[in-house]
């Protein structure tokens, strides 16, 4: 397993930035005592809710009739789409996103009709006594029914560089081919829930697992038709989100604020497993197309390659997933003629939605299968075609969206790791393990990967924060950000500890909350602690400049001289506990409380251009997997896994280090054994445990080593020259797929055939099979 640095409650030495502290809620974890949102003492009167969902793909609604449901025992209100009195819509970009079905349904776990009774159990049986019409409506379901339709939630969009057309013509190698990667459940362990409790004068507090705080309060004031400052969002910690609880916990948020509103009392809704599958969005599935040009030592020379991703049946953040495909399709390589399109498919499924890395690992993954292919058709170690089309000196450090790579460590983490793991001694291992073994066949590769950091919504790429200093030197500590269980929250009083020269513990960290820091932005884009830990340092540095002044004048000395360190004030000779330096300063009336606000610089986008800086840095990693297949059944074993990750110069390694393990463990399920199936209705079948299969411990290459990268730096002025970790290494598990892939292609002789993700066994034998009976 990784080498994990010991975590510490506190560091001792009063500079607990850069060293391995607990996970703020680690000992509430264990115990059982950490507060969810279902853990909260809600009032004795508190409704619970179910809705009634859409049994039909595509349909008008005729009619309903909610008359029986709410003459239900224990059925306190049921509403549907007619009873919103405002606005029916969580669009977070383009609008067209309905809280309830308003006249039409569009996929088969749409919510419908919302209901309030004493229990769950009462709101479940009351909904079958509703009496709804529906007319069928053609439904699209598929990909490729969707691109033979043009049926798009908006217009395509396109990235590029050079005369591809020219470059692919004079190439001395032309392949094209298809690829596929199939769709992910978030299967965060807390599934959606929010409580709406009604306040004096129409006010409403919300409590909801969301990473967006900000956008459920907009969210629900819209359809209360409210004004912001009328409702407030608080969320303390999620069960998980990994993007599923970005946009996602608007619509759950708004039906329990809209049925508390109707009743008078307190709501919860609380979504079962099988229900937050039907209704809540994925990953995005995407089916590739691809023509690349390239010379006779696998120097790529031109790629044309075509996006088409399921966004289902409304935008949410699909057209901005899909450019994030867009940007990672050269991932670490410089590619001189690029035209990437995008197509964001309009399907009668569920809105896919943000997913840890969004857009970003499907992007890298077709890329990865490219390079793949390139070197197969050549007879080369990919190994050997990666690193002759890394990114490098001018021209070679411009990418195909016009931003230069000014910070590219991809290729030394590379031969760092290659020479770590003796690289060449395992291919030959591999390959005579190979030569001897008829029906096992072993693979191997390794790969590196680039994510660019930021908000390509260049807006969102702020964040504010709120630190308060009490008189007995205490401090409390609010920011934007949300907890979920990646160890955020801790990693930003560390920076608050820091500035301030005192130990951990002396700082409490609060909820997150819309009503102590405003206009917050989603905590994603792998950005939390970039933005917040930024807003968090000027907060306390303004505090602590006020200190500063106070004691200077109090010892007749230079402002510059003073010195926070050790949990003291110390000027010359002079020396005060912080504790007491703050009670001092209270005592003359210096304001112990601030906020503080940050803007990522430098960062610009051209969207109608497809051209700009969108990123602030890039954030890298590579990877090492081995795997061994039975040709005769599809099963498989990922044998060994050895990452190193450049998380720049780490706020806290033990976090870091858990971020990139449990990154690369649910990339590996993504490309593995998480399958999402409809039938041809446009059923979800795998919509639970039973037959949706993420990894577990067993899952895990009895091998597997992760570290942090010994040279880690951030060039660029981000907060202690860290670096983002919470997206980057999921990316690292196209590793593993490209080890199957490897050894699929040495069970079958000629060329190699093509495997698409996720890799089950089934479709591990099935390419086999394939490939042998052609």
């Amino acid at each position: 397993m990784a080498d994990r640095p010991a975590p510490a409650i506190a560091d001792p030495t009063f500079e607990p930035v850069g060293k391995s502290a607990r996970h703020d809620s680690a000992l509430l974890h264990v115990t059982g005592e950490a507060t969810y949102i279902d853990d909260i003492a809600a009032p004795a009167d508190t409704l619970e809710t179910y809705c009634l969902l859409s049994p039909k793909a595509h349909a008008k609604i005729k009619s309903i009739d909610l008359s029986a449901v709410r003459a239900a025992p224990g059925v306190r209100a049921a509403i549907c789409w007619t009873d919103i009195p405002g606005r029916n819509d969580v669009g977070p970009i383009f609008a067209g996103e309905p809280i309830l079905a308003a006249g039409t349904v569009e996929y088969i776990g749409q919510p419908v009709v919302a209901i309030a009774a004493d229990t769950v159990k009462q709101a479940r049986a009351a909904a079958a006594r509703a009496e709804i019409v529906y007319e069928d409506l053609p439904a699209i379901l598929t990909i490729e029914a969707a691109m033979a339709a043009q049926s798009f939630v908006a217009k395509p969009a396109q990235m590029a560089r050079g005369d591809v057309d020219a470059a692919l013509a004079a190439s001395p190698n032309v392949v094209s081919g298809e690829f596929a990667n199939g769709a992910q459940d978030h299967f965060y362990l807390e599934g959606h829930i929010a409580l709406a409790v009604p306040l004096e004068d129409g006010q409403m507090r919300v409590h909801s697992s969301t990473q967006h705080p900000t956008e459920v309060q907009k969210m629900v004031a819209g359809c209360l038709n409210l004004s912001a400052n009328q409702v407030t969002v608080e969320m303390r910690r999620m069960g998980g989100g990994f993007g599923g609880k970005e946009t996602q916990p608007a619509i759950f948020a708004c039906i329990a604020a809209l049925l508390a509103r109707r009743t008078g009392r307190a709501v919860k809704y609380r979504v079962d497993r099988d229900d937050d599958f039907m209704i809540s969005g994925k990953r995005h599935d995407f089916r590739v197309r691809y023509k690349v040009g390239f010379d006779g030592e696998g120097r790529l020379l031109a790629l044309d390659i075509e996006y088409a991703a399921r966004a289902g049946h409304v935008a949410d953040l699909s057209t901005s997933i899909v450019d994030r495909a867009l940007f990672h399709t050269t991932n670490v390589y410089y590619v001189p003629a690029v035209r990437a399109r995008g197509y964001a498919c309009k399907t009668n499924t569920q809105s896919n939605t943000a997913f840890r890395g969004f857009g970003g690992p499907q992007g890298l993954l077709a890329a990865e299968h490219v390079i793949d292919r390139v070197a197969r058709h050549l007879g080369l170690d990919p190994l050997d075609v990666r690193k002759r089309n890394f990114f490098g000196p001018a021209p070679r450090d411009l990418t195909h969206y016009g931003q230069t790579v000014e910070d590219f460590v991809a290729d030394r983490l590379v031969d760092e790791l290659a020479a770590d793991v003796d690289y060449a001694a395992r291919r030959r291992a591999i390959d005579a393990f190979n030569a001897a073994n008829p029906v096992l066949k072993k693979g191997m590769a390794l790969c590196a990967t680039a994510f660019g950091i930021s908000f390509t919504a260049t807006w969102f790429n702020q964040a504010g924060a709120l630190v308060h200093v009490y008189t007995d030197g205490s401090i409390a500590l609010n920011h934007g950000g949300t907890e979920m269980g990646q160890g955020l929250h801790v990693k930003i009083a560390q920076i608050v500890a820091h500035e301030f020269g005192v130990a951990l513990e002396r700082v409490r960290i609060q909820a997150t909350d819309t009503g102590k820091v405003p206009n917050t932005s989603a905590t994603a884009a792998s950005a939390g602690s970039d933005l917040n830990g930024q807003a968090a340092r000027r907060a306390a540095a303004e505090i602590k400049q006020r200190l500063a002044q106070f004691v200077a004048g109090l010892w007749g000395v230079s402002e510059e001289t003073v010195v926070f360190a050790a949990g003291e004030v110390r000027a010359g000779t002079h020396t005060l506990k912080f504790e007491d330096a703050v009670a001092k300063a209270y005592m003359a009336r210096v304001p112990l409380s601030a906020t503080g606000f940050y803007a990522t610089p430098k960062i610009h986008w051209d969207r109608a251009r497809m051209w700009g800086r969108p990123f602030y840095y890039y954030a890298y990693g590579a990877a090492y997997c081995e795997a061994t297949i039975d040709t005769l059944t599809g099963e498989y074993r990922i044998d060994r896994a050895e990452i190193l990750h450049d998380a720049g110069r780490s706020l806290n390694p033990a976090i870091d280090l858990g971020q990139v393990e449990g990154g690369f463990v649910q990339g590996m399920g993504w490309v593995t054994s998480e399958e999402i199936w409809f039938d041809g209705d446009g059923r979800l079948r795998t919509h639970a445990p039973s037959t949706y299969k993420i990894p577990v411990a067993r899952d895990l290459p009895p091998v597997f080593r992760a570290r942090l990268w010994r040279h880690g730096e951030n060039r660029e002025d981000n907060i202690h020259r860290s670096k983002a970790v919470g997206e980057p290494p999921l990316t690292l598990a196209v590793a593993p797929f490209l080890a199957l892939q490897d050894a699929v292609a040495a069970a079958v002789p000629g060329p190699a055939p093509v495997l698409t993700a996720p890799a089950t066994p089934e479709r591990v034998l099935m390419t086999i099979e394939k490939a042998r009976a052609q």
